[in-house]
């Protein structure tokens, strides 16, 4: 990518590429990193009327796809509706799923149209380690809604994986995984958000793991989507495939269900809300004119982090990693690779560490048991699909 499209998405643009978008907070899963401590539905849910104005907003800003989680999206009585009214409209739709509502007859509905995506979330390439982290059974239930979709003939689904230690040295085996159902491999972050805050010191990978993540993302990179989860690790020397920069409210953002904006998925925190779409400017008055953005969107400095030789690769990493650790925001990322998080972490005891909003859980704190072109489907992972400058 030239520094010159770089400057450019870093100043913002006039709408976001792709958006994240948490119908619901409801889930039947209780995963113990859920970035948005889902579980139980929040009564001021937008309706389906509201839901179909923000589709309508969207198809005029021209924005590519949203990615459309939760919570568990499908567990919304009217999701397939608000799907179908999305890819009507010109919206692409990318929508993360533990699979429970993806059977057979869904698998072919899905597999019938080119604007939908689906990525099946699944944390181990075992049922031990995936159940480990996302509950008993739902290894199964992924597997399940899986098969369903290849003998729907739905191919090119992503498989998503949350990388730990304990998945780390699985690495080969989701890759096979994704081989076997002519799926797409997609690896992200695992972040200290949500009810992860509790448990990212116990799943992070170690500083030996994320090497050996790297090595293995420049070997298998062309063929594993990542979300630009990783540029952090650009520090090791080379950059992985991607946009490679944080596109927090420049060229992303995240709607919650009951239409609050957040400038990052990662980052649900009052310290990251520029505004809400039941405003009378709805949605594009948030992006364009909120100033958390706009703020964002300004000269951003890296702090110490401008001295090390890797700033211009990783940039000083994940804003929500650090935010949610306790660091400056123009201080290292809390995984950087050459050590720096490690020591300002080490010194964070007299910081104030955030805690997460809105905890959404069915129940108190989850516990956690360890064991050992315009793109062909209009929902494309990449950043850039269908992206001119001008």
């Amino acid at each position: 990518m030239t520094a010159s499209l770089v400057e450019q998405f870093q100043s913002g643009l006039a709408a976001p590429i792709c958006l994240t978008w948490e119908l619901t907070y409801a889930c039947n899963l209780a995963c113990v990193h859920c970035l948005s401590s889902s579980g139980r539905r929040d009564p001021r849910e937008l309706s389906t009327a509201e839901c179909q104005a923000v589709i309508d907003e969207l198809e005029r800003l021209q924005v590519f796809y949203v990615n459309i989680g939760g919570g568990e999206p499908t567990i919304r009585p009217d999701f397939w509706e608000l799907l179908d009214y999305a890819t009507a409209h010109h919206v692409g739709v990318k929508f993360s799923t533990n699979g429970i509502r993806i059977t057979p007859d869904i698998g072919k509905r899905l597999a019938a149209n080119d604007y939908v995506d689906v990525q099946i979330s699944l944390d181990g390439a075992t049922e031990a380690v995936n159940d480990a982290v996302r509950g008993a059974g739902s290894y199964r239930t992924a597997v399940r809604a899986m098969e369903n979709l290849a003998a729907a003939g739905f191919s090119g689904f992503k498989i998503s994986v949350v990388t730990t230690r304990h998945n780390i040295g699985q690495l080969d085996e989701f890759a096979a995984l994704a081989a076997r159902f002519d799926a797409q491999l997609r690896l992200t972050r695992l972040r200290p958000s949500g009810r992860g805050a509790a448990v990212w010191q116990d799943l992070r990978p170690t500083a030996t793991q994320q090497r050996t993540l790297y090595d293995w993302l420049l070997d298998h990179g062309e063929n594993v989507l990542t979300g630009d989860s990783f540029f952090h690790l650009a520090g090791y020397g080379q950059a992985l495939p991607g946009l490679n920069m944080c596109g927090a409210g420049r060229v992303v953002c995240l709607i919650d269900p009951v239409g609050d904006v957040y400038a990052c998925p990662f980052a649900i925190h009052d310290e990251f809300l520029a505004g809400n779409i039941r405003g009378a400017g709805g949605f594009t008055e948030v992006w364009r004119d909120s100033e958390l953005f706009a703020r964002l969107r300004g000269p951003q400095s890296g702090g110490a982090c401008e001295s090390c030789s890797a700033f211009d690769s990783c940039r000083g990493g994940c804003m929500a990693a650090k935010f949610f650790t306790g660091l400056p925001l123009d201080g290292p990322d809390p995984d950087c690779v050459r050590g720096h998080g490690e020591t300002a972490l080490s010194v964070r005891d007299s910081m104030t560490i955030p805690t997460p909003s809105g905890d959404h859980s069915r129940r108190g704190p989850v516990a956690l048991t360890l064991t050992t072109r315009r793109p062909d489907r209009a929902c494309d992972e990449n950043p850039l699909a269908g992206f001119t400058p001008r």
